[in-house]
């Protein structure tokens, strides 16, 4: 049982992980915000990196940025999310 949640779990950040990858790589490419795929990625995808990106613009470095550094802190949150529930995961 533990083997499959611990598979759900990494299956799950991983997509996540893409999702963001794939956002970041569309933000590069003029895209229509009309299309529905860049909806989709933009709808899953935002509720991670906004409330980071306002972190990173409240704090004292954030103000002189020129870059959105979200996406790459939100790859070592999540990864230290997904290390904290599986090692919850092989506890049990």
């Amino acid at each position: 049982m533990a083997d499959i949640l611990s598979t759900a779990v990494v299956l799950f950040f991983r997509i996540v992980e893409i999702l963001i990858l794939l956002r970041v790589v569309f933000s590069w490419f003029p895209l229509g915000r009309e299309n529905r795929f860049v909806i989709f990625i933009h709808a899953i995808t935002e509720p991670i990196l906004s409330p980071i990106r306002n972190m990173i613009a409240r704090s004292a470095f954030g103000k002189s940025m020129m870059f959105d550094f979200s996406p790459l802190l939100a790859y070592l949150l999540l990864g230290f999310a997904e290390y904290v529930i599986l090692m919850i995961i092989a506890r049990l």
